[in-house]
């Protein structure tokens, strides 16, 4: 009987200094998470910028396995025995935390319950409700540059599969844009030896080729048809660029570049594509196009002048020049700082918002930092009301400001191609962060 009463008693010891550690730590961690959460309320980082995930919480163990695989710091993290978004705006897509889930309690979706994302409709396949017209990349919500490679290689993957056989058009599919869903899309179609053409009304690489020179690109390993896995993990555009140049050298590629798409319409056995260069006869056609084609403008007067441009190119003509950057996203932000970086130049950035919500921490920190060195003039909370010769007015909230000015760079974002997509039947939702 004592011996019984001992080994309860060493197993009740045992339990407690397991129970007891682990009790602490748990506790620990959720007023952790909670601080942080709380923090980005305050901050009003609140928004996600992108694809990001939705917890079940009805399910979720609170295993804390999706917080281990995130790429990014403290987007995910485990409060009161569940998993939670603490820092939403820092989410930018990466998807491996559903992956990890064991209890498959997370899902990825855009937009939320205050901000609308709009998309088009797509099937698993990637195809829209037209049949034959598929999309992937930034133009379905996809826009880091590892997913949207994977996204154009499994959108031909998916055309291949369902392509019909015999007599019909002289292609197997037509791609739209050379960003990095079109072409990935293209070594793909290469390498399953379909009949098919690209075009990309500018250069290669879509909207990565018009980010500021320098700027870092992030991307993780990911298979590219072809070619085989890519082990980037931070990397300038000039970079990523110049080793895309290469694989569509050595593959033996042909894109169609200055050719920009005009019409889609349906014809016997598929579609028939009328570009500014020409006309082709397909039997898929793949979207792999941005959402910005036409800049979002500030609708205020004096806009239409010409030193009002829509993106940073070349910082060094900004060089000694007062300058007005608009926009409060990363394209903005960035710009700002490589603009800040010259000599002589006075950088002012006027956003509507208090808080950065849509950039990256890392572009949040440095125009924090430069901010703070005196380099750049935030104008936060203010909007602009007029664009004068050598002068901007600034609206803080019924309060104006007027600044000396000889350029104003707008990263206002873009306006999505709705009226294409709706001539060409497809539909397009709105996405309110729901599954």
């Amino acid at each position: 009987m004592a011996t019984d009463s001992l080994s309860i008693l060493i197993y009740l010891a045992a339990t407690l200094l397991v129970v007891i550690p682990y009790g602490l730590s748990r506790r620990a961690r959720s007023a952790r998470g909670r601080a942080i959460l709380r923090e980005s309320i305050e901050s009003g980082l609140m928004q996600p910028a992108s694809l990001h995930p939705l917890i079940d919480e009805s399910i979720c163990i609170g295993c804390g396995t999706c917080v281990t695989a995130c790429p990014e710091q403290d987007v995910l993290g485990i409060i009161d025995g569940k998993a939670a978004l603490m820092r939403p705006a820092n989410c930018i897509g990466h998807g491996a935390c559903k992956v990890a889930c064991p209890t498959h309690s997370i899902s990825l979706v855009l937009g939320t319950e205050t901000r609308g994302v709009e998309i088009p409709v797509l099937g698993a396949d990637f195809q829209t409700n037209v049949p034959g017209i598929y999309v992937a990349g930034e133009l379905g919500g996809m826009g880091l540059i590892r997913n949207a490679i994977e996204q154009g290689r499994q959108a031909i993957e998916a055309i291949h599969a369902g392509l019909a056989r015999g007599p019909g058009p002289e292609l197997d599919v037509f791609i739209v844009g050379a960003g990095p869903a079109g072409f990935a899309a293209s070594l793909a179609a290469l390498d399953r030896g379909l009949r098919f053409e690209t075009v990309e009304q500018e250069t290669l690489g879509g909207a990565v080729a018009h980010y500021p020179r320098g700027k870092i690109v992030m991307t993780a390993p990911v298979e590219l048809p072809r070619y085989g896995k890519i082990r980037l993990r931070e990397t300038t555009k000039e970079a990523l660029l110049d080793f895309w140049r290469d694989v569509e050298r050595r593959s033996g590629m042909r894109i169609r570049y200055q050719e920009r798409l005009e019409r889609v319409e349906r014809c016997e056995g598929g579609f028939q594509v009328t570009t500014t260069r020409g006309s082709y006869r397909t039997r898929a056609v793949l979207l792999a196009i941005g959402r910005r084609g036409t800049p979002r403008k500030l609708g205020v007067p004096g806009e239409e002048q010409e030193k009002v441009v829509y993106r940073l190119l070349e910082p060094v003509q900004y060089r000694g020049r007062s300058v007005l950057v608009v926009g409060g996203g990363d394209s903005a932000l960035e710009a700002a700082c490589r603009l800040a970086e010259q000599p002589g130049t006075r950088v002012a950035l006027s956003y509507r918002s208090r808080a950065f919500a849509r950039a990256k921490p890392k572009n949040r920190e440095r125009i924090t930092a430069a901010a703070a060195a005196g380099e750049v003039d935030l104008a936060l909370g203010s909007s602009v009301i007029e664009i004068g010769s050598s002068h901007v007015r600034l609206d803080f909230g019924g309060e104006h400001r007027e600044l000396e000015n000889h350029s104003v760079i707008v990263c206002a974002g873009g306006i999505l191609p709705t009226g294409f997509l709706e001539s060409i039947g497809v539909e397009v939702e709105t996405k309110y962060g729901t599954a």
